[in-house]
């Protein structure tokens, strides 16, 4: 069975397809992890924009600077009535303005918020006369649509993958899974190609499954490499394959500097403890230490550690200690990185002293 979880938070949303592999019921991890800024953050920006357009943006952005505790109210009051909001609602949604804005508002402007309530193009928002916002059901699920569009836009190009056909299972969970306005419209786009699927406590699901993982991380068992990983290194220089700029000349041979040597491209299957190894000579006789620089690049055509895109993640330094026959014979590194847990753990070893250097890099979030 494969399925798809939706992690809907505060400010992002983050997509992972997992297959179950029977009969040892672990997990292999079909497409790289994805996902997008598109949290319940979204609506609450929404909803300063519309502030914006009603009392401006200039007083807006001061009153944020002068104010900000009550500016800090105001969205804590906005954010007690977004997770009522619901798609069938008809009743309108009373948001209390701080007596502050009130007063900040008619000193700066010079007249009252009523006043500017009247003259916005904002529709469905009035002035209660209790002193708050009137926003209509139609006004908070406008705030709503530009984040759900964004969250099933990136579901439906997930689910459009070649590698990600068959899903039969949709989980939502996260903090803005607990919204009914996300909820209805995961189902309505979805719920015709998967079962969709919202846990009870959506909130609290996350931190449970982070519990079930750390009691057993060997549940995952194959996973999708999030970027392309590979080590700086210098090889023999070939006219007319190498450019100009990159010849280096060393103890009179001619090298080309700024390869990338690929261990592993992203998005490719790594399973639980796969070792990918190479061996390097220093680039000179009797050399003392050696460095090995670690980069990651987001695409897989990467030819050189100075294209775009690719950046240093990682070092590893490995001193050489001086033998009786290392002015005669080329010392052999070997490197390894092995795959497939939540962290790539790389290794470079001296094989002539059997010395070994460990490094980690973090696989999920590099």
């Amino acid at each position: 069975d494969r399925y798809i979880v939706v992690d809907c938070g505060g400010g992002t949303v983050d997509l992972t397809v997992h297959q179950i592999e029977q009969p040892e019921g672990t997990l292999k991890e079909l497409y790289k992890a994805s996902g997008g800024p598109y949290g319940s953050v979204g609506v609450d920006l929404a909803f300063e924009k519309m502030l914006c357009k009603i009392f401006s943006e200039d007083f807006i952005q001061t009153f944020k600077m002068k104010r900000p505790a009550a500016w800090v109210d105001l969205m804590i009051a906005f954010e007690a009535r977004k997770r009522t909001a619901a798609p069938q609602r008809s009743n309108h949604l009373n948001i209390s303005l701080p007596f502050s804005f009130i007063d900040f508002y008619r000193r700066h402007k010079g007249h009252n918020v009523e006043t500017a309530l009247r003259k916005s193009s904002v529709n469905f928002v009035t002035w209660s006369s209790q002193g708050m916002l009137r926003m209509s059901s139609e006004a908070m699920n406008e705030l709503f649509q530009p984040t759900i569009q964004q969250i099933v836009q990136h579901i439906g190009d997930l689910m459009n993958k070649p590698e990600v056909k068959g899903i039969k299972y949709l989980f939502l969970v996260g903090g803005f899974a607990e919204s009914t306005m996300l909820q209805n419209a995961v189902q309505t786009a979805f719920s015709e190609i998967c079962r969709v699927i919202i846990p009870q406590d959506v909130g609290l699901t996350i931190l449970k499954g982070a519990v079930l993982f750390g009691l057993d991380p060997t549940i995952v068992r194959v996973r999708r490499s999030p970027l392309t990983y590979g080590v700086g290194v210098l090889n023999k220089y070939v006219e007319g394959k190498h450019p100009k700029e990159k010849l280096l000349v060393k103890d009179g041979k001619n090298w080309c500097t700024d390869i990338f040597d690929k261990f592993v491209s992203v998005d490719q299957s790594v399973a639980l403890g796969d070792i990918v190894q190479r061996s390097y000579c220093p680039a000179r006789l009797g050399q003392r230490k050696i460095i090995i620089n670690i980069y990651c690049s987001s695409t897989d055509d990467v030819v050189y550690i100075t294209d775009p895109g690719v950046r240093k993640c990682g070092t590893i330094n490995l001193d050489l200690p001086d033998i009786n026959d290392a002015k005669t014979f080329r010392r052999e590194i070997k490197a390894s990185m092995q795959f497939g847990d939540t962290e790539i753990k790389v290794t470079a070893m001296d094989v002539k002293t059997s010395k070994i250097v460990r490094a980690a890099i973090d696989f999920l979030s590099n």
